[in-house]
């Protein structure tokens, strides 16, 4: 079920009021409710791949339990590779399997032999790689004694497929959301009043900036050799936008909803275009995923705690597995190694006397690159446009339609307009402006242009596919 369609409308205030109507009956009957939505709300794509996360929980349920029995290494050490063979095993079959096939296919046929290609029509799972993540982080958690393990299992469920977040984050850490499915909810209006102008705004960013963008860049990344270096150059940007208002907006969705019921979601998001640094670029972006990889990933490497030369395989070697966590193709893997060497480049040659304005233009500028890599369906394709823009190729400015290019654009200025006032001026923000005519007005407008101006017949998110 998607957020931005009708059966989610109908969905969430059903499921909102008999939340609520539970208060009194407690904590155990609210949580059955919602491992039972969440179930419904996941099962509506495909009631088939319910299975996987009903496993999934149940493994990582009882590896838990038997880690917290033994203080014995080996056994531990056995218990948490159950964890990571399920849940990777998993995660390698669906997503990976025919990336594997086609390149060892590929390799060979490179060195002048043939073999006969074998791929399976596989389905990807919505939402795999973000519930594995969070599953997987609870058995680690437990396996270094950072968390102990909750012997209920309606709870741990609920926390797993918990669908506010479900299908693409943020990515919950166990610390942070399982204690929230054990205390007390109670019902708090301004709470529920913020939750509902989070998802308003991600609603906007969703509709009226992402996918009014997507109907440009699709268009000429149908055929970028017959665009000029000023068109793909253009929408090389709007293409950083659109990823930008499709999962912030997402993510906005979720934690806004979540706090309907009075659960308290990660920040996924902060205006990571104002960013000054690379470092800083990730500590705005995809929060969820990035801590992720540092704690569970960087750091068991060795972080910067050795060498530098291990340091930068640390950070290169990171970087190339979130890249291949976005997806299986070499565009995603080229993605990632392009930050992991803006990284190790920023950790090492700028020294800091690089004014702060300049490295901003200079790292949206650099990441716009490496989204061209994410976007294009090929590395080849990635090349070919990254040339005529570096080339100059071509002349004159693609509009396509008009009225598409020129909303989209408005829609993009009011979401730079708004992230600047919140990044610099956070007291000004419009729709949460202490005076009562300035916010519903804003709210109203909001409203009124996501209607009049917003898309509805491009409902896909952009991360549904990771």
């Amino acid at each position: 079920m998607l957020f931005n369609s009708l059966e989610f409308a109908i969905f969430l205030p059903i499921v909102f009021f008999l939340f609520w109507a539970l208060s009194k009956k407690g904590v155990t009957a609210q949580n059955v409710l919602l491992l039972g939505a969440s179930y419904f709300f996941y099962g509506w794509w495909d009631w088939r791949f319910l299975s996987l996360i009903f496993f999934s929980s149940l493994i990582d349920y009882f590896v838990g339990l038997k880690m917290a029995k033994t203080d014995e290494p080996t056994a531990r050490k056995h218990l948490l590779w159950i964890s990571l063979g399920v849940n990777l095993g998993f995660l390698a079959f669906f997503k990976y399997f025919n990336f594997f096939m086609d390149s060892f296919t590929e390799a060979f046929t490179f060195f002048g032999a043939s073999i006969p290609a074998s791929r399976l029509n596989i389905i990807l799972p919505v939402g795999i790689s973000f519930y594995t993540f969070q599953t997987l982080s609870y058995s680690i958690d437990i396996y270094y004694k950072r968390l102990q393990p909750t012997r209920n299992l309606l709870a741990f469920m609920a926390f797993v497929s918990f669908f506010p977040q479900l299908v693409a984050g943020p990515i919950e850490r166990a610390t942070n959301l399982l204690p929230q499915f054990f205390r007390e909810r109670k019902f708090n209006y301004e709470n529920a009043s913020q939750g509902l102008k989070m998802m308003l705004w991600g609603f906007f960013m969703k509709v009226a900036v992402a996918d009014r963008l997507a109907i440009y860049v699709d268009d000429v990344f149908q055929s970028p050799e017959t665009h000029s270096w000023l068109t793909l150059s253009v929408t090389t940007v709007f293409f950083a936008f659109q990823i930008y208002g499709d999962f912030a907006g997402y993510s906005l969705i979720a934690i806004g909803c979540a706090k309907l019921f009075d659960f308290e979601l990660m920040t996924n998001f902060r205006r990571p275009y104002f960013a000054t640094s690379f470092k800083s670029f990730w500590g705005r972006w995809h929060i969820s995923l990035s801590t992720w990889f540092k704690d569970y990933v960087y750091i068991p490497l060795g972080g910067s705690r050795v060498s530098t030369q291990r340091s930068s395989f640390n950070l290169m070697a990171t970087f190339i597995i979130s890249g291949f966590w976005h997806g299986a193709n070499w565009t995603f893997i080229v993605w990632g190694a392009l930050h992991g060497f803006y990284q190790i480049l920023e950790k090492y040659l700028v020294k800091g006397n690089v004014p702060k304005y300049l490295m901003m233009v200079i790292v949206f500028a650099l990441t716009c690159l490496a989204w061209v890599f994410f976007r294009a369906p090929s590395v080849t394709d990635a090349f070919v446009v990254i040339s005529r823009i570096l080339t100059g190729a071509g002349s004159g400015l693609y509009f396509g339609d008009k009225g598409i290019f020129l909303f989209g654009l408005i829609a993009l200025l009011i979401l730079f307009v708004n992230d600047y006032i919140t990044e610099y001026k956070p007291n000004l923000q419009l729709i949460y402006h202490p005076q009562v005519v300035v916010r519903f007005s804003a709210i109203l407008l909001i409203l009124m242009y996501i209607t009049a101006l917003g898309v509805f017949d491009r409902s896909q998110f952009i991360y549904f596919q990771f």
